[in-house]
């Protein structure tokens, strides 16, 4: 009885060793800034000049143009910066883009819009899992896999420049 009591306790011991977290550690290299090419649909994290990592990104469904307001679908462009993560995301996990700035703000108040907010590089969500390549609301998408990686390598405070 013992035996099998012992095979079963190890059993699940082992079932749970092969547990993932999605919560990852990262020891390389700091990474400095984070760089979006929308038109190449690339994202890269840099050690200042030296690429670390390279991704393969979607953007907001109308990804063309800098966002303005809320809804239109638009990834904003410039620079911002990493201000704050989500470990309990809809979207796996998420990494907040600062946007928008004083000048956003400024922008959409003097045509009486909302900027919008809530950009994030996030996963992807089971129910969006077969989307197209652009189906975020403005956000920078990558598979759940990748922003785990992300999420570990990245800190809060690193500047984020948005390219079109």
């Amino acid at each position: 009885m013992r035996i099998i009591q012992f095979l079963a306790l190890a059993l699940v011991l082992a079932g749970l060793a092969g547990c993932s977290s999605k919560f990852r550690t990262y020891n390389g290299p700091e990474v400095t800034h984070v760089v979006v090419n929308k038109g190449d649909r690339a994202m890269y994290l840099l050690h200042h000049e030296k690429v670390l990592k390279s991704y393969r990104v979607g953007l907001g469904f109308a990804p063309a143009g800098h966002k303005r307001f809320e809804g239109d679908g638009r990834t904003p462009e410039g620079t911002y910066i990493i201000d704050r993560r989500n470990p309990n995301s809809e979207f796996h996990l998420s990494i907040g883009v600062s946007y928008p700035n004083e000048a956003d703000r400024a922008y959409a108040s003097s045509k009486g819009r909302d900027p919008g907010g809530d950009i994030f590089i996030h996963g992807r969500p089971w129910k969006n899992r077969k989307g197209g390549q652009d189906w975020t609301a403005g956000c920078i998408a990558v598979t759940n896999k990748e922003v785990e990686e992300i999420y570990a390598m990245v800190r809060d405070g690193t500047p984020i420049t948005i390219n079109p």
